[in-house]
């Protein structure tokens, strides 16, 4: 593995502040920085016209994967009759949310893990892995040991009724996996899952989230937008 300095949690970072305290956890996509999960489509930006060449405007192409980037999992990925990401419920995807950081040396974020930290009684979790610390979401080189959760975690999440689970890279279940167990737990449970997030300059903590996918009929998954705004002194991540 190759050493990468940690990244500098700085919540008022120009690149991901937003006004009203919104921050930006999106990555941005860009071949030359945004990882493409092994064996995935490769992405490929180009301009079909550029008024930077003497075109009287611009106009761009995009071809990538559906799971580029951050993006959200709907529960048709893994279940074969489950919804599409145009069906997944707007009420999953915005509302309060608690950020959890995990220590840097975990990579499996099991059901022990989890309990380590105060998850229940938030309706939507989101983890801060070592991911965001080494800065991975911003770096073309995929990882294979990036941090995921496990299936008891999963279940524990499932089974506490969370509405929506996130992690920061480009996949929730461990590579390589037998199986598919986490995503099989979580969608099967009409629980979306966004991977990817952009939590460098996320502190723990209840946020207000809003993360939407491009709604594209009929497919399981899409690059979305997220953004996060910290609740204020006495609210929970408990809608």
């Amino acid at each position: 593995m190759t050493a990468c300095a940690p990244v500098p949690l700085n919540p008022t970072a120009a690149a991901t502040s937003l006004t009203s305290g919104w921050i930006d956890a999106t990555a941005t996509l860009d071949p030359a920085t945004t990882p493409v999960y092994e064996g995935d489509a490769p992405m490929k930006f180009d301009f079909l016209k550029d008024m930077r060449r003497g075109d009287g405007f611009t106009l761009s192409v995009y071809s990538m994967g559906a799971h580029s980037g951050t993006h959200i999992d709907a529960p048709m990925h893994f279940v074969r009759d489950g919804a599409s990401i145009e069906r997944v419920p707007l009420e999953a995807l915005i509302g309060s949310a608690r950020v959890i950081e995990i220590p840097e040396q975990v990579q499996s974020i099991d059901a022990t893990e989890l309990n380590r930290h105060q998850w229940k009684g938030a309706e939507r979790v989101l983890f801060r892995t070592r991911s965001s610390v080494r800065g991975w979401m911003s770096s073309p080189t995929f990882h294979r040991d990036f941090a995921y959760i496990a299936p008891d975690a999963a279940q524990q999440l499932a089974d506490a009724g969370v509405k929506l689970v996130g992690i920061d890279y480009i996949s929730a279940e461990q590579f390589g996996a037998p199986a598919p167990r986490t995503h099989q737990i979580l969608l099967g449970k009409g629980i979306p899952i966004v991977e990817g997030l952009s939590l460098a300059n996320v502190a723990a903590g209840d946020y207000q989230l809003i993360v939407l996918p491009i709604k594209v009929g009929g497919h399981e998954g899409a690059p979305a937008r997220a953004v996060l705004r910290p609740l204020a002194t006495g609210q929970s991540a408990q809608n």
